[in-house]
């Protein structure tokens, strides 16, 4: 099947010095995520109280479940004279009281800007507290106003993969060794119900896979026995990490992780296949032929038969579709996914807007890309006559001034159940999101013709209208 050519759109920029309607989820947030995704876990977010009551707020209501996240809680003092202290001693009661494999130690905005160095800082806790030292400690800096939620996400993994995934060198790891597993880097715009349907393909391969962060694992929003847990129940285990440089092949999901795939690839020497996202049947037949490639394995014939399923569900929906108007706002890598998919169905995306920029923005199917927020989104989407509203929960009011439909995507969304779940990726995923899209397309009603109703007969309820007179 012949790849189809994308125009790179044009990029324009912030023109303005504040935020309305703020499209952004912070780069915080992405890494807090990442470390979510790995067994035992416990991020500890560098800043004031409020930065992580903020965060973990959004967690809950994206998840639905309690959150496992501490805080460095600096006041004022700590703010101006210094916060070294409070890092070590956050990571000392952290370390004494819960005892977790990771700590996680991401930054904010209000450290970035004081000029904290968390590599020294944790640097004084190994040194003060030699007794903690068989729990991992990570830091990575990650200030709110800069970046994203991918782009924070893709600093935490970089940090984790350089901290804990030993060099082949030293761990006498060998590309290949372990001929049926296979390491995946999961972007942050996957879901729960994304990774869970990767992992199954993988199996159907013949495939193991070690997901890294693995949140389908840990978030999945799955009960346990136990009432509370401090850390993270499920996700990626550290000691899977010492092996990742035996695995036959590593699969990278999203341009956003280009940097933490390189540094993969340099401390291991394991080859890679990357994709910049796992939506449509073109994006879906390069995976499965990759996938085929590493097991030696026939495709299986489910998985045959829901590509035969997705392309009559394409035939089936581009009568709706074809020329249908689409706004669209999310992190790169979700909305290069779903402006292609437009695209391939005969739709137009004649607004799309992402909270900041990254190369990855130059494979969006549009004419152009705004970096900005929801009322740029809202702006654009009028002047153009956009039919369809795509973006998360934060885009409720949004498509109600406009007045036409949201389908909710991306992080957060608060106000319905289960978008965590939702999947997306594969031959039925993309199946499920071209009828949902199709059928909000007719529910608009665009160009109906109503049926004929001549004024020379007498129906039915005109009959009973005149019996009752």
């Amino acid at each position: 099947m012949p790849e189809t050519t994308i125009t790179p759109p044009e990029i324009v920029k912030r023109n303005k010095a504040l935020a309305v309607s703020p499209l952004k989820a912070s780069s915080t947030l992405g890494a807090t995520l990442a470390f979510l995704g790995m067994d035992r876990c416990l991020p500890m977010l560098h800043g004031s109280q409020g930065c992580t009551a903020f965060g973990k707020i959004f967690f809950i209501q994206h998840f639905r479940e309690p959150m496992p996240m501490q805080t460095t809680a600096l006041d004022q003092v700590s703010t101006i004279m210094g916060s070294d202290d409070a890092v070590v001693e956050g990571l000392a009661t952290i370390a004494a009281k819960h005892a977790p494999a990771l700590i996680g130690l991401p930054t904010t905005g209000l450290t970035e800007t004081q000029g904290a160095d968390i590599e020294r800082a944790v640097a004084m806790f190994r040194a003060k507290h030699p007794e903690y030292d068989q729990i991992a400690v990570v830091p990575v800096n990650t200030p709110d106003y800069a970046g994203s939620l991918e782009s924070g996400f893709n600093a935490a993994l970089k940090a984790m993969i350089e901290r804990l995934v030993p060099k082949a060198s030293a761990a006498g790891t060998k590309p290949g060794r372990r001929r049926r597993q296979v390491n995946v880097l999961a972007g942050a715009h996957l879901t729960v119900g994304d990774i869970e349907h990767i992992k199954d393909l993988l199996e159907r391969f013949r495939l193991r896979a070690l997901v890294l962060p693995d949140i389908s694992d840990s978030l999945d929003g799955h009960l346990t026995d136990a009432d509370f847990s401090a850390v993270t129940i499920g996700g990626t285990r550290l000691d899977e990490l010492a092996h990742a440089g035996d695995s036959v092949a590593t699969l990278v999901i999203g341009s956003s992780l280009a940097g933490a795939a390189d540094a993969l690839a340099a401390r291991t020497g394991v080859p890679d296949y990357r994709f910049a996202h796992l939506m449509g049947l073109e994006a879906m037949d390069a995976f499965i032929t990759a996938l085929a490639e590493i097991s030696a394995e026939p495709v299986p014939e489910r998985i045959t038969r829901s590509r035969s399923q997705l392309q009559d569900a394409m035939l089936d929906a581009h009568f709706a579709l074809g020329q249908a108007r689409f706004a669209v706002a999310a992190d790169g890598d979700l909305l290069v996914a779903l402006t292609q998919l437009l695209a391939g169905m005969g739709a137009e995306t004649v607004a799309a807007v992402a909270p900041s920029n990254s190369p990855a923005l130059q494979q969006v199917a549009a004419r152009s890309v705004k970096i900005g927020d929801l009322e740029d989104l809202e702006q654009a989407a009028r002047a153009s006559g956009a039919e369809v509203l795509i973006t998360n929960s934060h885009g409720v009011h949004t498509a109600e001034r406009l007045g036409i439909p949201l389908l909710r995507a991306g992080f957060p969304q608060f106000d319905l159940l289960g978008g965590y779940q939702r999947q997306w990726v594969g031959y039925t995923g993309t199946r499920a999101t071209l009828f949902e899209l199709a059928n909000i397309v007719l529910g608009l009603h665009k160009g109906e013709i109503h049926a004929y109703r001549s004024s020379l007969k007498q129906w039915p309820e005109a009959e009973q209208d005149a019996a009752a007179a």
